[in-house]
């Protein structure tokens, strides 16, 4: 089995903010398409135009109506990638050291060609958030896109997760948590970031910062008035023009 090292330099993580994400799959795109053409091999599709087509996505987002018990009811938006934990059992399952956490970053990352494709990793990790290539016959997972942020190459600017850099509402944030003083560190504790399922023990270094109740425009979005189909923002437009078209 493979070692967690006993501390890291650095926790380089997400934060995503569920108050502006507004699914639109924007980071899914960016991470497959950065991916299928940057690190590691391409992210495989098996039938995508077919009745029942399949695929290898390392970040994904789910949509959650939800009614909260004071308020109106919401669609949450809720992107899903590796959390890079601290107590990463992904890695401590690894019956190879395929899977491996990098002292000099926290970054949990798989070494493909050690990588036997046996799953446990998959298994064991309670986010779900590796998956299975199933043309390359190994397991694929979020690099933070190990292969931007280090790359003196680009300018300084693209050096950050492609999903990052691609969100049009700037819901997703990148940084160092070991750092009290980072951008991602000061949102976190600003907003009330959270780690997702604490109780599991793994110790998760990315964090959601909750969406603000929609009913006080004090404490809602600056989106909020885009987002608004009663108001005139570009939501309201929209609303319109899909009703004359109904």
């Amino acid at each position: 089995m493979t070692a967690l090292p006993r501390s890291t330099e650095k926790k380089l993580g997400l934060v995503v903010d569920l108050d502006t994400c507004v699914g639109c799959h924007a980071c899914v795109t960016a991470c497959k398409g950065w991916n299928d053409q940057g690190y590691g091999a391409p992210l495989s599709d098996q039938n995508p135009y077919g009745a029942d087509p399949s695929g290898t996505f390392l970040n994904r987002v789910h949509s959650y109506s939800v009614q909260p018990e004071e308020g109106f009811a919401q669609t949450i938006n809720f992107p899903r990638s590796c959390l890079h934990c601290e107590d990463a059992p992904c890695v401590t399952v690894c019956p190879t050291g395929a899977s491996y956490k990098r002292a000099e970053d926290g970054i949990v990352l798989v070494n493909e060609d050690a990588c036997i494709g046996c799953g446990l990793c998959s298994w064991a990790c309670p986010y779900g958030a590796r998956e299975m290539d199933a043309d390359a016959g190994v397991m694929k997972k979020c690099t933070l896109c190990v292969d931007r942020i280090y790359n003196e190459t680009l300018p300084e600017e693209d050096r950050e997760p492609a999903c990052v850099r691609t969100c049009p509402t700037g819901a997703r944030h990148f940084g160092d948590f070991a750092d009290p003083d980072s951008k991602v560190s000061r949102l976190s504790a600003a907003r009330g970031g959270y780690a997702l399922m604490p109780e599991m023990g793994t110790k998760p270094v990315n964090r959601y910062l909750p969406p603000r109740k929609k009913d006080r425009p004090q404490e809602a979005s600056l989106l909020a008035p885009l987002l608004d189909i009663k108001a005139s923002g570009f939501a309201g437009w929209l609303d319109r023009v899909l009703g004359k078209m109904g």
